[in-house]
């Protein structure tokens, strides 16, 4: 209100433009004076003057109310997706295979905010999460997942053995978990990746301990191991549908437990950019599900076929 008595040189004139009374304006200003402790506006015959104590209060409030004006606008562009950030965390295979096309989506739809992407693990994400390091984390572990995270169950990802083309077991026309207990075994480490606790549990069930040849959290690693013939392996879909030539994908019946795909959020509040991720991600989950070419077996076949 002082900011548009000084502006029209009048208290009728500052109550016209605010939609106000000149006696409630009067009242404001009256009251402003006495918590300042000094006289902000003298009246004159033609309307009103500033003091010097007033117009030095001028000054500084219109800086603060421009301020305002600029954080009211930026929250508007930020509720609109027309700003901001959004940082992300993904574990490696989902990086070369559903990440991609998310990144593409979100960014084709909403370029105006600043996306990074980082690869990590759960046992790195989830802290960075916690700490408000990161905004959203992609995870393939629902164990030990502290209750102030919220996870988002996206899809299940189903797990197959893989073995060198050749490998006598390639052309069984149906297999199990316990035909490789005597097998070595290529595995991602127990301590980073959750997919180990899942075929490790597997093996238990199926009643045989595993033999452990080479451990790497790296699959493409892992499959250079077995397409050499050092051992199998269990590896996810997202790996299996860009497996090498020289590799035999096989499902088993029952089919090995999946894991589960998750985005991992701070729970509470969430940003206007996060619930456009999720949304994209959600979307993309459905349709990588619906797209995922059924293995089957082909009697003849050196490698896995996909129908």
């Amino acid at each position: 209100m002082l900011c548009e008595v000084a502006r029209h040189g009048s208290f009728s004139a500052a109550a016209e433009s605010l939609g106000y009374t000149q006696p409630a304006i009067s009242r404001q200003i009256a009251t402003l004076e006495a918590e300042v402790g000094t006289t902000l506006i003298r009246r004159v015959p033609k309307g009103a003057v500033l003091t010097d104590a007033g117009m030095l209060l001028v000054d500084r409030a219109e800086a603060i109310l421009a301020r305002l004006d600029d954080a009211e606008n930026e929250l508007r562009a930020l509720a609109g997706l027309e700003g901001g950030r959004l940082r992300m965390a993904t574990f490696a295979s989902a990086a070369s295979s559903i990440v991609p096309l998310a990144i593409a989506a979100f960014r084709e739809r909403h370029p105006a905010v600043e996306l990074s992407v980082v690869m990590a693990d759960p046992p790195d994400s989830i802290p960075r999460l916690r700490a408000g390091e990161l905004d959203l984390a992609l995870s393939h572990d629902a164990i030990d997942i502290p209750p102030v995270i919220e996870l988002i169950h996206l899809f299940d990802d189903p797990m197959y053995v893989a073995m060198r083309a050749g490998h006598p077991l390639a052309e069984s026309p149906a297999l199990e978990l316990a035909d490789f207990a005597t097998e070595p075994w290529m595995l991602a480490t127990t301590q980073t990746c959750p997919d180990s606790r899942l075929f490790l549990r597997a093996c238990h069930e199926a009643g045989f301990e595993p033999q452990i040849a080479f451990q790497n959290d790296d699959y493409p690693a892992i499959l250079g191991f077995v397409a050499a013939g050092v051992g199998v392996a269990m590896i996810p879909d997202m790996v299996a549908r860009g497996v090498r030539d020289d590799v035999v994908v096989r499902d088993l019946d029952p089919s090995a437990p999946p894991r589960p795909i998750l985005a991992a959020l701070a729970g509470g509040y969430r940003s206007p950019a996060v619930s456009a991720m999720l949304a994209v991600l959600e979307e993309l989950s459905g349709e990588w599900v619906a797209s995922r070419p059924p293995l089957s077996f082909a009697a003849k076949s050196d490698q896995f076929a996909r129908t």
